[in-house]
């Protein structure tokens, strides 16, 4: 290495290279860290450097030599480098690698337009000051590398145009709290904030990329999913195109429910014309959609929700498909295909689907979703009435058009709408779930807009969370984690702006959360417990009770101290029903583990003093928020002991969590023999959970003579996921990329073998 190389500093100056300074900074990174090598990281960066190398160009090779040695022999490289990482960022945004105190942190960044400024007007420079008291930022030393990425790349404070970065990541988390509790009482809030932010920033509780983004910024919109129901109007579809734009603009995953809308061919005007169907108004609320970066966070998308008895379902189904051309595809959309038990029977028997336009046939959408026996009767009424316009379809086909899509995009998912609507918060008869939004995670009413500011229309909106079940050494310290999330993610419904009416009604009327889990695999792992082979179903039913348990219990003290939401006589929970009571029965046939709390007592309490919150939870996928936890991500198993994400930095590597030690106990996504089991331990976490479940399927073709996953084990997984009360089914992975294709259904389901 040439010690006469020049380095170009931050002010334009050169200088000798300072070798003896990087060892330091190395050295330092590495303390503690168990196999890895100081002398590796320098040599590895030391050949990379030239002569009038930028500091900063130095700092990143560093930090890049030492995250390319990541593996699941060295992991804690991902620590060194996320010291290394931290170090370089801490220079950028202060100038030193200390901190600077708390208040004048906010009061710069609040002149700077960074900050909002209710935060000087809320806390006095003495509240700051003993909020730098209980602030560590010595756990900045915990993060792996692919965590400091993911914050530099999406949560931290900075200007996206010149690459400025203006917070480390203590501020944010504490900083978070103090907005969310702020309008707490003053003897009160200061003891919440650092109760939550010990939470955050101790990983026990994992907050979405919308308030980690934005929470202390004068943005005021964090919810993560929104729900717009499309009414079959030219008015409605303008004002839901309207409203996917605002909502995508400000961070939000859109569920766009569009399954009124009439078919090709339908008369309008009194037969003036005929109907031009659903594809042109699908593209025009892709482009809606596609029109906002999202603040230059993550890019919009959304998924679009049909009925599987829509007069247009079989070209609507290969919306995605490659094949065709662009007049009929809508491919930058994902697809929510809804279910019902009738149609399942209508499988099962080997019969027809009747495919109907909705406005043919009034009252049977609304039915679809409001009452199972009122829609069963319509559907026959109308299927045998001649003057309706229908095509019969045999079911079988149909499904298999379904699942043949669903397989080769991996992006067209499934609701189970009958579930949804029974094993709910909600009342059916006056606020049915008509959709789900972006990752199926969420089911809450919606009522279509007909215009921008109608007071009448409904946009549901869900505040999410998660807690680490990987942080926890006991599950009654769940207790002490819902009240803070609920308080703090209730405080959130008031603390932000809604762009649309509709948006606000059903937020204040409603106060829906979803509170989810991430690092399953890991609590698993450290369990000695799998996916597929029941040994995990009793410990996840244990766990997933604990959760819901004490999430009711903590919305419903917050009742007693402010108030029940206004529209709780819509939720079933009014009327002292619990999901313990709902759920799909035949779930006992693969779980036989007694309740453990005490749900009477609960049961007594919600029906005296009512809940805070319709909702409280819902299995998110959590991909990139669970990584600043170096957590496994939702309630899926790994791919592989490191998993391999691509960012706009690179490739970023992340190490399971305690791999040296639990190293054969975890059980890897591609060594499941089938879905059985973890769909299994879906619809346990089902019988708990009030909304629903990113819940995937997964199928690896070379397990199978031909290489073709059969058609037949397809439906079957299907048929199982409803039988054991799943309300959503999210992606469907095939490994490496490979097809799957379809094979012909034996009798072997046609014939009625299949129970639901």
């Amino acid at each position: 290495m040439n010690k006469n190389l020049m380095v170009t500093k931050r002010d334009g100056r050169t200088e000798p290279i300072d070798l003896e300074k990087i060892h330091r900074v190395i050295t330092w990174a590495a303390e503690g860290l168990n196999n890895v090598s100081v002398s590796q990281v320098e040599l590895k960066s030391h050949i990379q450097f030239f002569d009038g190398i930028k500091t900063a160009d130095i700092h990143e090779t560093i930090i890049k030599s030492a995250a390319d040695l990541i593996s699941t022999d060295t992991p804690d490289y991902q620590y060194l480098a996320a010291r290394l990482a931290i170090y370089h960022l801490r220079k950028k945004a202060y100038g030193q690698f200390e901190p600077p105190a708390l208040y004048n942190h906010v009061c710069r960044l609040v002149e700077l337009g960074k900050y909002d400024r209710h935060l000087l007007e809320d806390y006095t420079e003495a509240d700051f000051t003993q909020m730098d008291r209980f602030i560590d930022h010595q756990r900045d030393m915990n993060f792996c590398y692919a965590a400091v990425k993911q914050l530099e790349g999406k949560y931290l404070v900075q200007n996206r145009v010149t690459g400025e970065y203006y917070e480390s990541p203590q501020f944010l988390y504490v900083l978070i709290a103090a907005c969310l509790f702020a309008k707490y009482p003053k003897e009160q809030r200061l003891n919440y904030i650092q109760q939550f932010y010990d939470a955050v920033s101790q990983f026990k509780l994992s907050l979405p990329t919308p308030i980690m983004a934005g929470v202390r910024t004068p943005t005021r919109q964090f919810s993560s999913c929104v729900l717009i129901e499309c009414d079959d109007s030219l008015d409605s579809i303008n004002a839901t195109s309207s409203a996917i734009v605002k909502y995508v603009s400000q961070r939000a995953g859109i569920g766009i429910g569009a399954g009124r809308i009439r078919a090709l061919g339908s008369p309008i005007r009194n037969g003036e014309a005929f109907h031009t169907g659903c594809i042109p108004f699908y593209k025009h609320f892709q482009t809606a959609v596609k029109s906002c970066s999202q603040g230059g966070v993550r890019g919009g998308a959304a998924t679009l929700f049909y009925p599987i008895w829509h007069l247009e379902v079989e070209s609507l189904l290969v919306l995605k498909n490659n094949r065709g051309v662009e007049e009929n595809r809508v491919r930058h959309l994902d697809y929510g295909v809804q279910f019902n038990k009738l149609m399942y029977q209508r499988l099962i028997k080997g019969e027809h689907i009747t495919l109907f336009s909705p406005s043919d046939v009034p009252g049977l959408y609304d039915a679809f979703f409001a009452n199972q026996e009122t829609f069963e009767a319509l559907y026959v009424q109308y299927e045998q009435d001649p003057a309706i316009r229908k095509k019969q379809v045999k079911a079988v086909e149909l499904f298999s058009l379904f699942l043949q899509e669903r397989a080769s995009t991996g992006r067209v998912y499934l609701q189970n709408v009958d579930h949804c609507n029974t094993h709910s918060p909600f009342k059916a008869d006056v606020a049915p779930i008509k959709q789900s939004n972006l990752c199926l995670e969420i089911a809450l009413p919606t009522k279509p807009l007909n215009r921008f500011d109608d007071p009448n229309g409904e946009i549901a909106l869900c505040t999410l969370a998660a807690f680490n079940l990987g942080a926890l050494t006991d599950l009654d310290e769940l207790e002490g984690l819902a009240d803070l999330i609920v308080r703090a993610l209730d405080s959130l419904l008031s603390y932000q702006h809604y762009p649309i009416p509709a948006a606000q009604n059903s937020s204040d009327n409603r106060r829906t959360l979803g509170v989810g889990v991430i690092n399953y695999a890991y609590y698993l792992a450290k369990h000695g417990a799998k996916y597929s082979d029941g040994s995990a179903n009793n410990l996840t039913h244990r766990t997933f009770e604990a959760i819901q348990y004490y999430l009711l219990k903590a919305s419903n003290n917050l009742a007693q101290e402010q108030g029940a939401c206004n529209k709780f006589n819509e939720t079933t929970y009014a009327e002292g029903i619990l999901p313990i009571d709902t759920y799909k029965k035949d779930l006992d046939e693969v779980c036989q583990e007694p309740l453990h709390y005490d749900w009477e007592t609960l049961r007594t309490d919600i029906k005296q003093y009512g809940l805070r919150n319709s909702t409280l939870s819902a299995l998110m996928p959590s991909e990139t928020s669970s990584q600043i936890s170096n957590a496994t991500n939702g309630i899926e198993p790994p791919r592989g002991y490191i998993s391999i994400k691509a960012s706009k930095d690179g490739i970023l590597k992340q190490v399971v969590p305690e791999f040296e030690q639990l190293k054969e106990k975890y059980e890897l996504l591609w060594q499941i023999p089938s879905n059985q089991g973890y769909l299994q331990l879906v619809g346990i976490m089902q019988k708990f959970v009030d909304q629903t479940i990113s819940a995937n399927t997964n199928y690896d073709p070379s397990k199978f003579a031909d290489g073709k996953v059969p058609m037949k084990l397809m439906i079957q997984d299907l048929l199982s996921a409803y039988k054991l009360g799943v309300k959503t089914l999210y992606y469907h992975n095939t490994r490496d990329g490979a097809e799957d294709t379809q094979n012909d259904l034996d009798d072997g389901c046609a014939g009625g073998a299949c129970k639901i």
